[in-house]
């Protein structure tokens, strides 16, 4: 576990809830690029904590034995939650054991909650934001794990291919279709379309996402996967 001090800082650069000063911000770009994913979170001296996530379970308490300990947190339980890695991707689990339960953003967990890199889960009056950085963890999507073990109607890879048919540009900022220009695009009304939608959600495992993020993640998993490819979209656009 690496300790920062932050003392006599000059706040710059914000992850999460966290201002961090640069050299701060220098020490989480340096652990970014070691490629295990971690935690970071503020200890009870206001001090940066970057924490590694080497084992599959981590559990997260004030209790001495815990792997994570917060013991300056009093709102926090003894044996309060725990983190998991499962199929390559971390979740947090909260049993019912902790007095003031779990938060990922504002929404209190209930049992088992899947996590993308950047979320904070809320622990008492302390804030951890998960970074995985590319290749460990909750961002590593290969095609091979997901493309072959994806079965797709012709209708919903039609929906697919149309969602993703912005990143065909060359602007470097593009977002997903839209409802109605994929509807136009294959002369769908907007009800099928979503109905479409909802199928390739939980194909692509992006259901437990809020809904403003699953558009531009089923895109990122698609094309990450070869579910989708560029050529498809040249081919669909000259």
């Amino acid at each position: 576990m690496t300790v920062l001090s932050t003392s006599a800082m000059i706040r710059t650069v914000p992850i999460g809830p966290y201002e961090l000063t640069a050299s701060e911000h220098a020490a989480v770009l340096a652990a970014d690029r070691g490629g295990t994913p971690y935690v970071l979170l503020r200890d009870g001296d206001g001090r940066l904590m970057l924490f590694a996530l080497r084992d599959d379970v981590v559990t997260i308490g004030r209790a001495p034995e815990s792997d994570l300990v917060v013991a300056w947190d009093g709102e926090a339980s003894r044996a309060h939650a725990r983190l998991e890695r499962v199929g390559g991707r971390w979740t947090v689990i909260d049993d019912g054991l902790s007095r003031n339960g779990t938060f990922v953003g504002d929404e209190r967990v209930a049992g088992r909650r899947a996590l993308d890199a950047g979320d904070t889960v809320r622990i008492g009056r302390t804030v951890l934001v998960l970074r995985a950085p590319q290749g460990a963890g909750a961002e590593t999507i290969t095609a091979t794990d997901t493309a072959g073990a994806v079965s797709l109607t012709p209708a919903e890879r039609r929906v697919l291919v149309a969602l993703c048919r912005p990143y065909g540009g060359q602007d470097g900022a593009a977002a997903p279709a839209t409802n109605q220009e994929v509807a136009d695009e294959l002369v769908l009304s907007i009800a099928g379309v979503k109905t479409h939608l909802r199928a390739l959600f939980a194909k692509l495992g992006v259901d437990d996402l809020q809904q403003n993020r699953k558009r531009a993640e089923l895109a990122r998993r698609a094309l990450a996967t070869g579910l989708v490819r560029p050529a498809d979209i040249a081919r669909d656009q000259e």
